[in-house]
Protein backbone atom coordinates (compact mmCIF):
# COMPACT_ATOMS: atom_id res chain seq x y z
CA UNK A 1 0.00 0.00 0.00
CA UNK A 2 1.59 3.21 -0.85
CA UNK A 3 2.05 5.37 2.45
CA UNK A 4 1.40 9.35 2.28
CA UNK A 5 2.68 11.59 4.42
CA UNK A 6 0.60 14.85 5.31
CA UNK A 7 2.31 17.70 6.72
CA UNK A 8 -0.09 20.37 8.20
CA UNK A 9 0.21 22.75 11.32
CA UNK A 10 -2.92 21.81 13.55
CA UNK A 11 -6.43 20.16 13.44
CA UNK A 12 -8.82 21.80 12.19
CA UNK A 13 -12.28 21.28 11.39
CA UNK A 14 -12.62 21.39 7.84
CA UNK A 15 -9.55 18.63 7.97
CA UNK A 16 -10.11 16.58 9.83
CA UNK A 17 -12.83 14.71 7.93
CA UNK A 18 -11.02 14.16 5.19
CA UNK A 19 -8.06 12.53 6.92
CA UNK A 20 -10.66 10.14 8.68
CA UNK A 21 -12.27 9.32 5.59
CA UNK A 22 -9.13 8.36 3.63
CA UNK A 23 -7.75 5.68 6.95
CA UNK A 24 -11.69 4.51 6.46
CA UNK A 25 -11.22 3.92 2.99
CA UNK A 26 -7.53 2.09 3.15
CA UNK A 27 -6.45 3.11 -0.37
CA UNK A 28 -3.45 4.26 0.77
CA UNK A 29 -1.82 4.62 4.46
CA UNK A 30 -2.03 7.90 5.66
CA UNK A 31 -0.22 9.84 8.81
CA UNK A 32 -0.92 13.20 9.60
CA UNK A 33 2.47 15.25 11.03
CA UNK A 34 0.91 18.32 12.54
CA UNK A 35 4.14 20.70 12.98
CA UNK A 36 2.56 23.31 15.70
CA UNK A 37 3.55 20.94 18.00
CA UNK A 38 1.35 19.24 20.84
CA UNK A 39 1.35 22.77 22.62
CA UNK A 40 -1.11 24.09 19.58
CA UNK A 41 -3.81 21.97 21.96
CA UNK A 42 -3.20 24.11 24.63
CA UNK A 43 -3.53 27.35 22.59
CA UNK A 44 -7.63 27.98 22.97
CA UNK A 45 -7.45 31.75 22.33
CA UNK A 46 -8.46 32.75 18.65
CA UNK A 47 -7.47 36.27 17.78
CA UNK A 48 -9.82 36.48 15.06
CA UNK A 49 -13.14 36.02 17.39
CA UNK A 50 -10.98 37.34 20.00
CA UNK A 51 -12.02 34.34 22.49
CA UNK A 52 -11.37 31.13 24.14
CA UNK A 53 -12.31 28.73 21.24
CA UNK A 54 -12.33 24.51 21.69
CA UNK A 55 -14.15 22.62 18.90
CA UNK A 56 -16.88 20.46 19.93
CA UNK A 57 -16.53 17.97 17.39
CA UNK A 58 -13.75 15.30 17.14
CA UNK A 59 -10.43 16.56 15.62
CA UNK A 60 -8.35 13.45 16.49
CA UNK A 61 -10.21 10.18 15.94
CA UNK A 62 -9.88 7.84 13.29
CA UNK A 63 -6.26 8.79 11.48
CA UNK A 64 -2.74 8.57 12.64
CA UNK A 65 -1.31 11.28 13.15
CA UNK A 66 2.21 12.76 15.19
CA UNK A 67 2.36 16.08 16.73
CA UNK A 68 5.95 16.94 15.57
CA UNK A 69 8.38 18.97 18.25
CA UNK A 70 8.26 22.63 16.96
CA UNK A 71 11.64 24.49 18.10
CA UNK A 72 9.84 27.95 16.83
CA UNK A 73 10.65 30.53 19.89
CA UNK A 74 7.24 32.24 18.89
CA UNK A 75 5.39 28.72 17.62
CA UNK A 76 2.24 29.24 15.68
CA UNK A 77 1.21 29.62 12.02
CA UNK A 78 1.20 33.70 11.85
CA UNK A 79 4.62 34.05 10.74
CA UNK A 80 7.38 31.92 9.02
CA UNK A 81 9.46 31.61 11.56
CA UNK A 82 6.95 29.80 13.78
CA UNK A 83 7.09 26.30 12.53
CA UNK A 84 10.67 24.96 13.08
CA UNK A 85 10.91 21.20 13.41
CA UNK A 86 14.68 20.08 13.10
CA UNK A 87 13.26 16.35 13.28
CA UNK A 88 10.59 16.27 10.88
CA UNK A 89 12.34 14.98 7.73
CA UNK A 90 14.06 12.27 10.12
CA UNK A 91 10.34 11.03 11.08
CA UNK A 92 8.59 11.22 7.60
CA UNK A 93 12.22 9.28 6.38
CA UNK A 94 11.63 6.73 9.46
CA UNK A 95 7.72 6.13 8.54
CA UNK A 96 9.17 5.57 4.44
CA UNK A 97 6.61 7.91 3.19
CA UNK A 98 6.05 7.55 -0.68
CA UNK A 99 4.44 10.54 -1.72
CA UNK A 100 3.89 14.17 0.64
CA UNK A 101 1.05 15.93 0.87
CA UNK A 102 1.92 19.77 2.31
CA UNK A 103 -0.46 22.19 3.18
CA UNK A 104 1.42 25.61 2.74
CA UNK A 105 4.66 26.17 1.98
CA UNK A 106 4.83 30.01 4.46
CA UNK A 107 6.41 28.12 7.04
CA UNK A 108 9.97 27.43 7.98
CA UNK A 109 9.62 23.33 7.72
CA UNK A 110 7.33 23.18 5.17
CA UNK A 111 9.60 25.17 2.95
CA UNK A 112 12.74 23.05 3.88
CA UNK A 113 10.59 19.60 3.03
CA UNK A 114 9.75 20.72 -0.31
CA UNK A 115 13.46 21.59 -0.89
CA UNK A 116 14.89 18.33 0.22
CA UNK A 117 12.23 16.25 -1.10
CA UNK A 118 12.31 17.27 -4.78
CA UNK A 119 13.24 14.72 -6.88
CA UNK A 120 13.04 11.42 -3.98
CA UNK A 121 9.36 11.61 -3.09
CA UNK A 122 6.26 12.98 -4.94
CA UNK A 123 5.18 16.24 -3.76
CA UNK A 124 1.79 17.52 -3.44
CA UNK A 125 0.86 20.47 -2.27
CA UNK A 126 -2.44 21.91 -0.83
CA UNK A 127 -3.10 25.85 -0.17
CA UNK A 128 -5.98 27.66 -1.38
CA UNK A 129 -4.39 31.18 -2.54
CA UNK A 130 -6.10 33.00 -5.54
CA UNK A 131 -5.79 36.31 -7.44
CA UNK A 132 -8.71 37.60 -5.97
CA UNK A 133 -6.49 40.75 -4.36
CA UNK A 134 -4.64 41.10 -7.18
CA UNK A 135 -4.68 45.01 -8.90
CA UNK A 136 -3.12 45.73 -12.01
CA UNK A 137 -0.60 48.18 -10.25
CA UNK A 138 2.49 47.58 -11.39
CA UNK A 139 5.35 47.57 -8.57
CA UNK A 140 8.99 46.05 -7.53
CA UNK A 141 7.46 44.29 -4.63
CA UNK A 142 4.92 42.54 -6.91
CA UNK A 143 7.70 41.52 -9.27
CA UNK A 144 9.81 40.10 -6.92
CA UNK A 145 6.81 38.01 -5.47
CA UNK A 146 5.96 36.24 -8.57
CA UNK A 147 9.21 35.27 -9.23
CA UNK A 148 9.78 33.74 -5.64
CA UNK A 149 6.64 31.84 -6.06
CA UNK A 150 7.68 30.79 -9.26
CA UNK A 151 10.64 29.31 -7.11
CA UNK A 152 8.51 27.97 -4.53
CA UNK A 153 6.28 26.38 -7.16
CA UNK A 154 8.72 24.66 -8.62
CA UNK A 155 9.37 22.14 -5.36
CA UNK A 156 5.86 20.59 -6.41
CA UNK A 157 5.05 18.03 -8.47
CA UNK A 158 0.89 18.41 -8.04
CA UNK A 159 -0.88 21.39 -6.96
CA UNK A 160 -4.21 20.03 -5.46
CA UNK A 161 -6.55 23.07 -6.67
CA UNK A 162 -9.85 23.50 -4.13
CA UNK A 163 -11.98 25.74 -7.18
CA UNK A 164 -11.54 27.73 -10.28
CA UNK A 165 -10.13 30.84 -8.23
CA UNK A 166 -7.64 29.00 -6.91
CA UNK A 167 -6.73 27.30 -10.12
CA UNK A 168 -6.14 30.25 -11.95
CA UNK A 169 -3.14 31.50 -9.04
CA UNK A 170 -1.20 28.41 -9.88
CA UNK A 171 -0.99 28.68 -13.35
CA UNK A 172 -0.10 32.30 -13.37
CA UNK A 173 2.95 30.98 -11.11
CA UNK A 174 3.92 28.54 -13.24
CA UNK A 175 2.53 25.47 -12.72
CA UNK A 176 0.94 23.56 -15.79
CA UNK A 177 -2.56 21.76 -17.00
CA UNK A 178 -1.21 18.43 -16.19
CA UNK A 179 0.30 19.35 -12.93
CA UNK A 180 -3.24 20.35 -11.32
CA UNK A 181 -5.38 18.26 -9.62
CA UNK A 182 -8.68 19.07 -8.55
CA UNK A 183 -9.99 17.86 -5.30
CA UNK A 184 -13.14 20.68 -4.16
CA UNK A 185 -13.06 22.47 -1.11
CA UNK A 186 -15.33 20.38 0.94
CA UNK A 187 -16.96 19.72 4.31
CA UNK A 188 -18.58 17.16 6.03
CA UNK A 189 -21.90 17.68 4.31
CA UNK A 190 -24.02 14.84 6.15
CA UNK A 191 -23.05 16.34 9.55
CA UNK A 192 -25.45 19.40 8.38
CA UNK A 193 -27.62 17.65 5.90
CA UNK A 194 -29.72 16.41 8.47
CA UNK A 195 -31.86 19.61 8.93
CA UNK A 196 -32.76 19.43 12.50
CA UNK A 197 -35.20 21.66 13.84
CA UNK A 198 -34.09 25.35 14.90
CA UNK A 199 -35.42 26.61 17.82
CA UNK A 200 -33.96 30.41 17.14
CA UNK A 201 -37.23 31.93 15.14
CA UNK A 202 -39.30 30.84 18.26
CA UNK A 203 -36.04 32.18 21.09
CA UNK A 204 -36.04 35.37 18.93
CA UNK A 205 -39.70 35.87 18.65
CA UNK A 206 -38.77 36.14 14.50
CA UNK A 207 -42.29 34.94 12.79
CA UNK A 208 -42.52 31.65 10.38
CA UNK A 209 -43.29 34.41 7.18
CA UNK A 210 -40.27 36.62 7.74
CA UNK A 211 -37.36 36.37 5.47
CA UNK A 212 -34.16 35.74 7.78
CA UNK A 213 -30.30 37.19 6.45
CA UNK A 214 -27.94 35.77 8.26
CA UNK A 215 -24.35 36.30 8.74
CA UNK A 216 -22.10 33.87 10.48
CA UNK A 217 -17.99 34.26 11.39
CA UNK A 218 -15.67 36.21 12.66
CA UNK A 219 -16.09 40.07 13.15
CA UNK A 220 -13.49 41.66 11.44
CA UNK A 221 -12.64 44.06 8.56
CA UNK A 222 -11.95 41.14 5.89
CA UNK A 223 -15.37 39.49 6.39
CA UNK A 224 -17.20 43.64 6.15
CA UNK A 225 -19.96 42.77 8.24
CA UNK A 226 -20.12 46.38 8.85
CA UNK A 227 -21.07 46.84 4.95
CA UNK A 228 -23.96 44.32 5.76
CA UNK A 229 -25.41 45.83 8.86
CA UNK A 230 -25.32 49.49 6.82
CA UNK A 231 -27.43 48.10 4.00
CA UNK A 232 -29.52 46.16 5.99
CA UNK A 233 -30.63 49.51 7.74
CA UNK A 234 -30.85 51.70 5.34
CA UNK A 235 -33.24 49.44 3.21
CA UNK A 236 -35.37 49.04 6.17
CA UNK A 237 -37.30 46.18 4.75
CA UNK A 238 -40.79 44.99 7.20
CA UNK A 239 -40.76 41.37 7.96
CA UNK A 240 -37.27 41.04 7.32
CA UNK A 241 -34.49 40.31 9.88
CA UNK A 242 -30.55 40.13 9.77
CA UNK A 243 -28.85 37.43 12.33
CA UNK A 244 -25.12 38.75 12.98
CA UNK A 245 -23.26 35.39 14.61
CA UNK A 246 -19.96 35.53 16.29
CA UNK A 247 -17.21 37.99 17.72
CA UNK A 248 -14.38 39.74 16.83
CA UNK A 249 -12.51 43.34 16.92
CA UNK A 250 -15.64 45.17 14.91
CA UNK A 251 -18.42 43.38 17.49
CA UNK A 252 -18.24 46.67 19.56
CA UNK A 253 -18.63 49.36 16.72
CA UNK A 254 -21.34 47.53 15.15
CA UNK A 255 -23.15 47.21 18.59
CA UNK A 256 -23.09 51.10 19.19
CA UNK A 257 -24.25 51.25 15.72
CA UNK A 258 -27.32 49.50 16.25
CA UNK A 259 -27.73 50.87 20.08
CA UNK A 260 -28.58 54.17 18.03
CA UNK A 261 -31.32 52.73 16.03
CA UNK A 262 -34.89 53.66 16.57
CA UNK A 263 -36.54 50.77 18.44
CA UNK A 264 -38.29 48.86 15.82
CA UNK A 265 -35.44 48.84 13.29
CA UNK A 266 -33.36 47.60 16.27
CA UNK A 267 -35.70 44.51 16.95
CA UNK A 268 -35.10 43.41 13.26
CA UNK A 269 -31.61 42.52 14.09
CA UNK A 270 -29.56 40.60 16.42
CA UNK A 271 -26.51 39.91 17.52
CA UNK A 272 -25.43 36.34 18.64
CA UNK A 273 -22.25 34.86 20.13
CA UNK A 274 -20.19 32.36 18.58
CA UNK A 275 -21.66 29.29 17.98
CA UNK A 276 -19.79 26.06 18.50
CA UNK A 277 -19.69 23.33 15.08
CA UNK A 278 -22.05 21.02 16.70
CA UNK A 279 -24.80 23.99 16.79
CA UNK A 280 -24.35 25.77 13.55
CA UNK A 281 -26.63 23.12 10.86
CA UNK A 282 -29.67 24.27 13.59
CA UNK A 283 -28.41 28.02 13.43
CA UNK A 284 -28.30 27.64 9.19
CA UNK A 285 -32.12 26.30 9.07
CA UNK A 286 -33.21 29.49 10.84
CA UNK A 287 -32.26 31.44 7.81
CA UNK A 288 -33.72 32.19 4.40
CA UNK A 289 -30.56 33.80 2.62
CA UNK A 290 -26.54 32.87 3.87
CA UNK A 291 -24.51 36.84 3.25
CA UNK A 292 -21.13 36.78 3.21
CA UNK A 293 -19.88 40.03 2.53
CA UNK A 294 -16.06 39.99 2.78
CA UNK A 295 -13.67 42.45 1.32
CA UNK A 296 -10.93 40.67 1.76
CA UNK A 297 -8.11 40.37 1.51
CA UNK A 298 -7.69 37.02 2.27
CA UNK A 299 -10.81 35.48 1.65
CA UNK A 300 -9.87 32.50 -0.43
CA UNK A 301 -12.60 30.53 -0.17
CA UNK A 302 -15.36 30.92 2.47
CA UNK A 303 -16.54 27.33 3.67
CA UNK A 304 -19.73 28.95 5.54
CA UNK A 305 -21.09 28.89 2.31
CA UNK A 306 -20.68 24.96 2.04
CA UNK A 307 -22.06 24.61 5.28
CA UNK A 308 -25.51 26.76 4.63
CA UNK A 309 -25.69 25.44 1.15
CA UNK A 310 -25.80 21.82 2.82
CA UNK A 311 -28.50 23.39 4.61
CA UNK A 312 -30.35 23.90 1.69
CA UNK A 313 -30.40 27.88 1.95
CA UNK A 314 -29.92 30.70 -0.62
CA UNK A 315 -27.07 32.31 -0.81
CA UNK A 316 -25.25 36.08 -1.17
CA UNK A 317 -21.67 36.82 -1.74
CA UNK A 318 -19.09 39.44 -2.65
CA UNK A 319 -17.40 38.86 -5.73
CA UNK A 320 -13.86 38.91 -3.66
CA UNK A 321 -14.94 35.18 -2.10
CA UNK A 322 -13.57 32.40 -3.47
CA UNK A 323 -16.04 30.03 -3.48
CA UNK A 324 -18.33 32.90 -5.75
CA UNK A 325 -17.29 31.69 -8.86
CA UNK A 326 -17.90 27.88 -8.26
CA UNK A 327 -20.67 27.72 -5.97
CA UNK A 328 -23.07 30.93 -6.18
CA UNK A 329 -25.03 30.85 -9.61
CA UNK A 330 -27.18 34.07 -10.14
CA UNK A 331 -30.85 33.46 -9.59
CA UNK A 332 -30.09 30.11 -9.74
CA UNK A 333 -28.97 29.52 -5.84
CA UNK A 334 -28.22 33.07 -5.44
CA UNK A 335 -26.45 35.93 -6.34
CA UNK A 336 -22.50 37.59 -6.14
CA UNK A 337 -22.47 41.39 -5.49
CA UNK A 338 -19.45 43.86 -6.15
CA UNK A 339 -17.53 43.51 -2.92
CA UNK A 340 -17.75 47.39 -1.17
CA UNK A 341 -20.54 48.11 -3.20
CA UNK A 342 -23.02 48.88 -0.69
CA UNK A 343 -25.91 49.98 -3.59
CA UNK A 344 -25.30 46.64 -5.26
CA UNK A 345 -25.72 44.59 -1.78
CA UNK A 346 -28.70 46.59 -1.39
CA UNK A 347 -30.52 46.20 -4.54
CA UNK A 348 -29.57 42.52 -3.90
CA UNK A 349 -31.32 42.13 -0.25
CA UNK A 350 -34.18 43.39 -1.86
CA UNK A 351 -34.39 41.03 -5.12
CA UNK A 352 -34.14 38.27 -2.34
CA UNK A 353 -36.38 39.84 0.17
CA UNK A 354 -39.01 40.10 -1.90
CA UNK A 355 -40.41 36.31 -2.63
CA UNK A 356 -40.12 33.72 0.13
CA UNK A 357 -41.13 30.99 -2.33
CA UNK A 358 -38.36 31.87 -4.63
CA UNK A 359 -35.58 31.61 -1.66
CA UNK A 360 -37.10 27.86 -0.86
CA UNK A 361 -36.14 26.98 -4.74
CA UNK A 362 -32.46 28.53 -4.41
CA UNK A 363 -31.98 26.73 -1.10
CA UNK A 364 -32.73 23.23 -3.09
CA UNK A 365 -30.57 24.61 -6.20
CA UNK A 366 -27.95 24.88 -3.26
CA UNK A 367 -28.26 21.82 -1.65
CA UNK A 368 -28.27 20.05 -5.26
CA UNK A 369 -24.87 22.08 -6.07
CA UNK A 370 -23.14 21.05 -2.86
CA UNK A 371 -23.92 17.92 -2.71
CA UNK A 372 -21.00 17.65 -5.73
CA UNK A 373 -18.19 19.24 -3.20
CA UNK A 374 -17.82 16.63 -0.96
CA UNK A 375 -15.10 14.52 0.61
CA UNK A 376 -15.24 11.47 -1.03
CA UNK A 377 -14.47 12.85 -3.94
CA UNK A 378 -11.58 14.81 -2.65
CA UNK A 379 -10.03 11.39 -1.18
CA UNK A 380 -10.63 9.64 -4.42
CA UNK A 381 -8.53 12.05 -6.23
CA UNK A 382 -5.87 11.81 -3.78
CA UNK A 383 -5.84 8.17 -3.76
CA UNK A 384 -5.87 7.94 -7.66
CA UNK A 385 -2.66 10.17 -7.73
CA UNK A 386 -0.59 8.93 -5.39
CA UNK A 387 -1.47 5.34 -6.27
Amino acid sequence: MKRLAIITTHPIQYNAPLFQLLAERKNIAIKVFYTWGDTVLKKKYDPGFQKNIEWDIPLLEGYDYAFVENKAANKGSHHFKGIDNPTLIGQIETWQADALLIYGWSFKSHLKLMRYFKGKKRIFFRGDSTLLDETKKFSIKKIARKFFLKWVYKKVDTAVYTGTANKHYYLKFGLKENQLLFAPHAIEISRFIQNPVSGWRNKLAIPETAIVFLFAGKLETKKNPALLLDAFIELEVPNTFLLIVGNGILENQLKQKWQSLPQTLQKQIFFIDFVNQQAMPSLYNTCDVFVLPSQGPGETWGLSVNEAMACGKSILVSDKCGCAEDLVMNEKNGYTFQSGNKVDLENKILLMASDKNKLDEMGKQSLSIINEWNFEKVAAAIEAAVK
